[in-house]
């Protein structure tokens, strides 16, 4: 991951999206082995974080995919995603100084995209 893509957005929030985007992509590589190839926080409204990485599959993942299991493949990451919760909410809450009340992870399995989104108190 080249540093331009794991910026944060411009504007009075930008070094703590620049923040999390950092922390989300060391716990994929702490947990899942491997870090997305790219990734990018956005603020929305000022109660939303989404933060969206790119290519962050493993290779049994993509393989799977690739063998018409992908289905399979998004359910595992769901799983683990739900199981990882408390640390990926840790990240944003800690950047921006505010209670994450929910969280929700996301994988387009063909596009090899995920979002991480968070809702601010």
């Amino acid at each position: 991951m080249d540093s331009s893509s794991a910026r944060g957005g411009d504007g009075p929030h930008g070094e703590a999206l620049a923040q999390i985007t950092t922390e989300i992509v060391r716990l994929y590589r702490e947990y899942y082995g491997r870090g997305p190839t790219r990734a990018k926080s956005y603020m929305l409204d000022e109660g939303f974080v989404v933060t969206v990485v790119r290519e962050s599959m493993t290779t049994v993942e993509r393989t799977l995919t690739e063998a018409g299991h992908g289905g399979q493949v998004r359910l595992m990451r769901m799983t683990f995603q739900a199981a990882m919760s408390e640390p990926f909410k840790e990240v944003v809450a800690r950047a921006l100084s505010r209670p994450v009340v929910a969280y929700h992870g996301q994988l387009l399995v063909d596009a090899d995209i995920g979002f991480e989104m968070f809702v601010l108190d």
